[in-house]
């Protein structure tokens, strides 16, 4: 089948893809308008024989869509799933979260691979895959098979991708390895339990080695590129391991010797302006970069010692999250209605509620942005500040001065504030000086940590604050949980599991919907079926009633009951409804949510 194409598409001579041949190929297929494939044939003859970009990219360089289907664009990855059919080869979207970096680049050199435009992708005991967008080029094949004595495997991907990954994965894999060479012996800059064993060792890597700067700049642009929100460097006794958190689920990214994570992790605490000799005690910090779209993105940096070195975890900032309207994190209409009234309030206290990655910090951030005009003053204490926004005026706690919450917020009372946002309320200290705040008529934004919006209330008494300062300053309670959303690319129509709807949404009374959607899986998503998070929430609002309700011996259970009758939804019935609409699955709904407590 191969060679029967290669006399179709590729030049007898060399093996490589014809413009000529592909062209008729799509003509054939009725991909391609008659016009547009002349007036291409006529600019490239000049070029023929001297054109650097492939067939392929050319095609798709003339901003084409597809003849049968308009919504369809004639781009590389359209260009080479077509080959792929053509050619009866599997189709791949290269996915460097999936690549054993080490292992793919010792199997050829990256000139070796440039010359022939291929990249390794997976190797095992029995074969090697390689990806290649010139599936008759294929000179190299019989030479590689018989180095690697294994059978060799072909894909056909997109050679831009190619090109970029080829580029990217020898160059970290040169880092590491010019690194690790430059360590000379490796773990003697390595603090951990087993640092006897290694006294009589010599030789150090300087975290400003040129190659440990590569390192460091290729695993931000990743993490950005990955859509990480965290960023973990994680010691071990002979390798470091790095792993990105992606819509909440950890994964896998690279092994790097221990010596290397050890200066990697230096570099970063460099740059963020931490103790580089201090490794004994946590350290907090932040950094602020540029991704390669020139879009400023925060990072907040936490150390902690363990047996084999510093833990190094980064969260990750994306400014566009103030951006967001509340449809975009999630509300829908009826709860974006009551939240919006509740933060328009001219004074009162309101507690965002969830644990910790829940996306408490982003509700509140999104919401003052839009709080913070020109005539308004907003000030915030925060431990640490998570991101930095000129509309506000940010202050971050210093423990070693004796600068908590508490004495923030006496402090904020005295800069004539509107608004105040008080990162979390831990203490009675701390809660007394937000009461205080909302009773001299500010407006005061905070958060919790309960499992659901009335354990708020109940959380505030154990606090030592007075019943009736409650009654008279909340104003609102939001609790809060993060779902996995279906990828748009691959999500799937099944019918709906009415019993389990049934059983989920009791007592809540809800007809179950005919369809919902179901996660399929594809390159986009990383075979997962989710892409991206949005938020559920229960939104408890202080009504007469419930106001009334709220005495030194409130039972939790009565007041829930009394906020349910009066509109409240639990988080599980609001994530269901989400399934409803088809975002989301059952499953995640009930590994995020408790089950509404009613006795």
């Amino acid at each position: 089948m191969l060679i029967e194409n290669a006399k179709r598409f590729a030049d007898p001579a060399t093996g490589k893809l014809e413009l000529e041949a592909v062209l008729d190929g799509l003509l054939i297929d009725g991909l391609i308008d008659e016009t547009n494939c002349s007036l291409l044939r006529s600019i490239s003859k000049p070029d023929k024989g001297r054109q650097v970009a492939s067939p392929l990219e050319r095609i798709a360089g003339s901003g084409w869509v597809n003849a049968r289907n308009a919504d369809e664009k004639i781009d590389l990855d359209f260009l080479t799933r077509w080959l792929s059919k053509k050619v009866d080869l599997p189709w791949t979207r290269i996915d460097p979260l999936k690549i054993d970096v080490p292992a793919v680049t010792s199997v050829t050199s990256h000139a070796y691979a440039s010359r022939f435009n291929i990249i390794c992708i997976e190797v095992n005991d029995k074969h090697v895959v390689f990806g290649t967008a010139e599936p008759f080029f294929l000179e190299w094949q019989n030479e590689l098979q018989r180095v690697l004595n294994k059978d060799i495997q072909l894909v056909i991907c997109n050679p831009k991708d190619i090109k970029r990954y080829l580029q990217e994965l020898y160059s970290v894999s040169k880092s590491v390895l010019g690194a690790n060479k430059d360590q000379r012996i490796q773990s003697s800059a390595v603090q951990n339990l087993e640092q006897l064993m290694e006294l009589g060792r010599h030789g150090k890597l300087e975290a400003n080695d040129s190659h440990v700067v590569s390192l460091v700049d290729w695993l931000l642009q990743y993490a950005y590129e990955q859509r990480a929100s965290d960023i973990h460097l994680e010691p071990r006794r002979e390798t470091g391991a790095v792993r990105f958190r992606i819509d909440g689920v950890m994964q896998q990214v690279y092994d790097m010797p221990a010596a290397v994570m050890a200066a990697v992790t230096s570099r970063l605490k460099i740059l963020g302006r931490l103790d580089v000799a201090e490794k004994r005690r946590p350290q907090d910090g932040r950094l602020k970069t540029r991704n390669n779209e020139g879009k400023e993105v925060e990072l907040r940096m936490s150390t902690m010692p363990t047996a084999f070195g510093e833990k190094m975890v980064m969260r990750v900032f994306d400014p566009e999250v103030l951006l967001r309207d509340q449809s975009q994190l999630g509300f829908d209409q009826r709860e974006a209605g009551i939240w919006n009234s509740m933060i328009q309030q001219p004074n009162g206290i309101l507690l965002v509620t969830g644990p910790t990655g829940s996306g408490k910090t982003t509700t509140l951030y999104s919401s003052l942005q839009q709080l913070a005009t020109p005539d308004v003053n907003v000030c915030t204490i925060e431990d640490p500040i998570e991101l930095v926004v000129p509309a506000f005026n940010q202050m971050q706690v210093q423990h070693n001065i004796e600068l908590d919450f508490a004495s923030g917020v006496r402090t904020l009372l005295r800069q004539d504030p509107d608004i105040i946002m008080v990162g979390e309320i831990r203490d009675l200290e701390t809660a007394q000086m937000a009461v205080q705040a909302a009773l001299t008529g500010h407006l005061v934004l905070s958060t919790l940590h309960t499992n659901d919006a009335a354990s708020a209330v109940t959380r505030l008494l154990e606090l030592g604050v007075p019943y009736y300062l409650i009654r008279s300053t909340l104003i609102g309670v939001v609790a809060q949980r993060l779902v996995r959303t279906f990828c748009p690319h691959c999500v799937a129509k099944a019918d709906a599991d009415e019993a389990r709807w049934k059983e989920l949404m009791a007592p809540w009374k809800s007809a179950a919907p005919e369809f919902i959607n179901q996660p399929v899986g594809c390159l986009e998503c990383r075979n997962s079926g989710f892409l991206g998070r949005a938020g559920i929430y229960e939104l408890l609002q202080m009504s007469p009633n419930v106001k009334e309700m709220i005495t030194p011996t409130v039972h939790l259970e009565d007041l829930r009951r009394q906020a349910y009758k009066e509109g409240m939804r639990p988080m599980r019935v609001s994530g269901l409804n989400k399934v409803a609409q088809g975002k989301t699955t059952y499953d995640e709904i009930v590994k995020v949510t408790p089950a509404p407590l009613l006795s």
